[in-house]
């Protein structure tokens, strides 16, 4: 089965990629190409940007104003002030309830659709053999294990293969990420000695003659 042989191996990969990225970086940057549609969401964050700016344009006029010279200006300014920040207070406790539910539904999409999905195709295709290896070229033995827990003998089994996957994808971005670090490394350690030192300045001469006694 070629088909469920592609799907287990995206299905592992997808897990790997969300190990090493990090669910939080990957929930981080859906919810910016969230925030970047016509959305109402989309349209209350602009909204809180907005009066995020005029705050802070009003908490600079307040501190610029003298409570004592200016005092009828600075008693206004200092009621728009407290106004702005309460509804910017109202609007981010509106979007952090708004974040944190996009969170719960990411997460639980992201379950269902990898380690959700690992554990049922085993169960469901454990009997289905995703490709036969080649007839007398193997041991007992290595059929049966590559067979395992129920595919026929002398097949790979989607348990195993899913192994398979993943210690190869585990080994291939391990060695991604390694050679990268190493790259980074040395251009860093590099960056200090392409740095020259200023030539000092030869002297513009000798003295021109000795002061005359």
């Amino acid at each position: 089965m070629q088909s469920l042989l592609v799907v287990v191996f995206v299905i592992e990969l997808v897990v790997q990629l969300v190990n090493t990225l990090g669910a939080a970086t990957i929930n981080n940057l859906i919810w910016r190409l969230y925030l970047s549609l016509p959305t109402p969401l989309s349209k209350q964050f602009a909204e809180q940007r907005k009066k995020q700016k005029e705050y802070l344009a009003v908490r600079h006029d307040l501190n610029a104003t003298s409570s004592q010279d200016e005092f009828a200006k600075w008693a206004k300014l200092r009621r728009r002030h407290d106004k702005l920040l309460e509804e910017l207070e109202k609007k981010k406790s509106a979007l952090d309830s708004s974040r944190a539910k996009f969170d719960r539904y990411l997460t639980v999409v992201r379950l269902i659709s990898t380690r959700g999905v690992q554990w049922l195709l085993p169960m469901w295709y454990g009997k289905v053999p995703i490709f036969w290896l080649p007839y007398g070229w193997f041991p007992y033995y290595v059929e049966w294990f590559a067979s395992f827990p129920r595919a026929p003998l002398g097949s790979v089994s989607i348990v195993m293969w899913q192994a398979a996957c993943t210690s190869m994808l585990t080994l291939l971005i391990d060695t991604v990420v390694g050679i990268i670090g190493l790259l980074a490394a040395r251009k860093q350690s590099e960056g200090p000695k392409q740095k020259q030192k200023q030539p000092v300045p030869a002297a513009a001469g000798k003295d021109e003659g000795k002061k005359d006694l």
